[in-house]
């Protein structure tokens, strides 16, 4: 039942409606939710241990990958637990102020996600253009300052998603149809003007994703230029095999948000709710999942370190790049 504050028509609690047209196969959905979850989490949280442990690790270019994996298990870990929830045992319902917590933390840290794959496209362009130099620009502070900023940008840039959201009217009842909290789902249920909720969502979009996508384009423009130049065909192959990995999870993580974001401008009604949902989860999981298996894969100093962990070596100092 809608529970509303006569004064401001502020519902006591949303319903999640987990994923429209498909409740029938939520249990299906749910596993390999589940699965990727369960992945997500081992592979970052086993990334994070080894760049703690290992001291051949503690560079610039993991200290960035450690920021990605915390960012990835925020991400995800924001919303997946309360998709189950819905999923196994129907707990549709979120309070008000629950949901524009949830709302917070999974735009924030989608923000972060962006940030932080920018700021590795930065550290292999100064690695790569300038090598002889990369100790010196990406020192410990500067890292720790960076990271710092890309964080509170997404803080400070997300806080009025909040604000504008509490300040509207909600009579269009309270079913969200959706698995988290997300801005607009939330402000379409309210009948009062959502324009500036509109805009201003465009506008953080253009802060935050278009400021990114440029600066990594930027970079690997100049990354492309710098490698062509070198003479040898072996030197050129190793300078842009260090970015491989990162290439790889900047599709993993932007082809989702691409699709979400054009789709639902362009694609009209010609793409069921249900799809954009389920891109929608993708985008929060895939990322997540993803990035430790191909940093694992793609990075031989990891690979290294992790087989001689597995291994059972005493030395596990690993040699520098």
């Amino acid at each position: 039942m809608l529970m509303l504050n006569k004064t401001n028509w502020t519902p006591a609690s949303f319903i999640l409606n987990g994923v429209p047209g498909l409740e029938d196969m939520h249990l299906w959905i749910s596993f390999p939710f589940c699965s990727m979850y369960a992945v997500a989490m081992v592979g970052n949280c086993g990334l994070l241990y080894l760049i703690h442990l290992e001291d051949s690790l503690h560079r610039p270019m993991y200290y960035f990958l450690a920021m990605l994996s915390l960012t990835d298990i925020v991400m995800c870990s924001s919303t997946i637990p309360k998709a189950l929830s819905i999923f196994w045992c129907h707990l549709k319902e979120i309070g008000f102020d629950e949901c524009l917590v949830q709302m917070f933390f999974v735009h924030t840290f989608t923000g972060m996600e962006s940030g932080v794959l920018m700021l590795m496209a930065l550290d292999r362009y100064v690695a790569i253009c300038y090598p002889l130099r990369y100790s010196t620009i990406l020192t410990n502070p500067v890292i720790a300052k960076v990271g710092l900023a890309t964080f509170l940008r997404g803080v400070f840039l997300i806080i009025p998603f909040t604000f504008l959201t509490k300040r509207l009217p909600y009579c269009r009842g309270n079913i969200i149809p959706h698995t988290y909290c997300d801005h607009m789902s939330v402000a379409k249920l309210s009948c009062g003007n959502i324009k500036v909720n509109v805009i201003y969502g465009l506008m953080v979009a253009l802060l935050i994703g278009g400021f990114d996508i440029l600066c990594i384009t930027v970079s690997y423009t100049m990354i492309l230029r710098a490698v062509v130049s070198l003479s040898s065909a072996d030197a050129r192959q190793k300078a842009f095999s260090t970015c491989t990995a990162h290439i790889c999870a900047i599709v993993f993580s932007y082809s989702p948000a691409f699709f979400s974001f054009f789709s639902h401008r362009f694609g009209g009604h010609t793409i069921p709710p249900s799809c954009h949902i389920i891109v929608a989860n993708i985008y929060l999981l895939l990322p997540p999942t993803m990035n430790p298996i191909v940093y694992g894969v793609k990075t031989k100093q990891i690979r290294d370190c992790v087989l001689r962990i597995f291994s059972g070596s005493k030395d596990i100092k690993s040699h520098s790049i």
